[in-house]
């Protein structure tokens, strides 16, 4: 029989914890599930640990591509009609996905569902305050476009997921390096409502290692994904609003970071312009007015 949920886990280098990110899955309440491991390219004995869990799980290995080809590898390889992620350093709580499973199956307006967590460490243990410099995102279910357009608002890790969705939108951009789930939920949310579980369900794993360390590249990634996803569908954005006056404020808030991250990139002249489409939509939005004044400072030569 076909399962009803697959859960995806892209494996890349992170064999000390794969034991226990597997056995969240396989401590789940919820038993109508497959396994799909991607194992994109370790070098560390993740493969071999893997293989140790024989037909408990179904694995394919490839050769090093990078998160989003090998989410795309899991999402093709699958073939439950709803898709959770694990990244293969995280965890679930048990009651994970018969919670999600049941909300998705109580609303069709929703395209996918996350939930609650807590950040923790290399050894499990719950990391206090902001270890990523944000507090876990919490939205309320509904239409979220707004919130998205701002900031990503849902961790992978937390995410079950209709099938339709990367049917009818396609998969996660490749080209991206840490920004593609963001992208990705971006789009989901211009067609489906986001449902959301208030309950501490995932846990997100800290350390050294995580992509949302290397700060350059998640900057030119946002910048892509604010400009070519989120104000290249602004005409579909007034359409999705709920609330003109919420939206006008979503986008400014976007411009301003748009120019942050293209003057953290040394691109002042793009900085310039997106501070000030920032301030066409928000003339009150002081941040704006003191960030585009600092464009115009002389730039201190190296030392």
């Amino acid at each position: 029989m076909t399962p009803r949920v697959s859960v995806l886990i892209p494996s890349y280098n992170h064999a000390p914890y794969l034991p226990a990110a597997l056995q969240s899955v396989f401590d789940q309440t919820y038993r109508d599930y497959e396994i799909v491991v991607v194992d994109d390219g370790s070098t560390d004995g993740s493969v071999e640990i893997l293989r140790g869990y024989g037909d408990r799980i179904r694995l394919f290995v490839q050769a090093n591509r990078g998160t989003y080809p090998t989410l795309n590898r899991c999402i093709a390889e699958s073939r439950g009609a709803y898709l959770a992620i694990l990244n293969s350093d995280d965890l679930w709580a048990p009651t994970k996905l018969e919670k999600q499973v049941a909300l998705l199956d109580a609303h069709p307006e929703v395209g996918l569902v996350h939930t609650g967590g807590y950040f923790i460490d290399g050894k499990g243990d719950i990391q206090p305050g902001n270890p990523l410099g944000f507090e876990w995102p919490r939205t309320p279910t509904g239409n979220i476009i707004e919130a998205l357009v701002r900031c990503n608002k849902i961790i992978a890790s937390s995410v079950l997921v209709r099938r339709e969705c990367f049917e009818r939108l396609g998969g996660f951009r490749e080209d991206l390096f840490g920004s593609g789930d963001w992208e990705m939920w971006f789009r989901i949310a211009l067609e489906w409502d986001i449902g959301y579980i208030d309950e501490p369900l995932t846990m997100y794993r800290v350390h050294g290692a995580n992509a949302s360390f290397q700060h350059r590249r998640v900057y030119e990634d946002d910048v892509k994904v604010r400009t070519e996803t989120i104000h290249a569908n602004e005409s579909r954005l007034w359409q999705r609003a709920t609330d003109a006056r919420a939206m006008r404020l979503a986008l400014a808030h976007s411009y301003a970071c748009l120019g942050t991250e293209y003057a953290l990139l040394g691109d002042r002249a793009r900085a310039r312009r997106a501070y000030l489409r920032s301030l066409q939509l928000y003339p009150l939005r002081f941040k704006s007015v003191l960030r585009l004044m600092l464009t115009f400072l002389p730039v201190k030569p190296p030392l």
